[in-house]
């Protein structure tokens, strides 16, 4: 069981790392205005959240049914953007509570539902994930596998300190 939790920590902290990359970028290239996570150390846990959702949904489906690799993937697809979209939206509410602030807002996109999900971004995270699960999660699988065991307990431990000096600091 161990070894099960820290393939789920490891992946928790590669992709929250790449997603503070992948949103500074976002940030710098394209969206000048965006906030990219609240947390001050390179880190955005929603998306280390989302790819154990992702990676979790996507074992329990391809390992459980018969059926062909597109139907799995189709399944797959929807199940994700049902799954990532309540988490986009939950993650907007927690965060709005404790902060009082809004980290994003979709509300000037077509199909909205609120400030915290929008159409165009679920279908977005869909993409995305299945791109993850085919070809950004058999890399990461071969690096999650020589990630010693201090080094995760060491990253969390930060990740979580930073939390806590977020929330008392702002």
């Amino acid at each position: 069981m161990i070894g099960d939790l820290m393939y789920y920590l490891n992946l928790f902290l590669i992709n929250s790392i790449i997603g503070f990359f992948l949103e500074t970028g976002l940030k710098f290239f394209i969206f000048h205005g965006m906030n990219n996570g609240i947390l001050f150390g390179p880190w955005i846990p929603v998306y280390g959240f989302g790819t154990i959702i992702i990676t979790f949904f996507y074992i329990l489906i391809f390992k459980r049914l018969r059926w062909s690799k597109l139907c799995k993937t189709i399944i797959l697809f929807f199940t994700i953007i049902i799954l990532l979209t309540l988490l986009e939206w939950f993650g907007g509410i927690i965060i709005e509570a404790v902060f009082d602030k809004q980290f994003w807002n979709y509300r000037n996109q077509k199909y909205n539902f609120g400030p915290y999900i929008s159409l165009g971004m679920s279908l977005l995270w869909g993409f995305i994930s299945i791109l993850f699960v085919y070809v950004i999660l058999p890399l990461e699988e071969r690096i999650i596998k020589k990630i010693p065991r201090w080094f995760s307990i060491l990253v969390l431990l930060f990740i979580l300190f930073d939390c806590l000096l977020t929330c008392w600091l702002i």
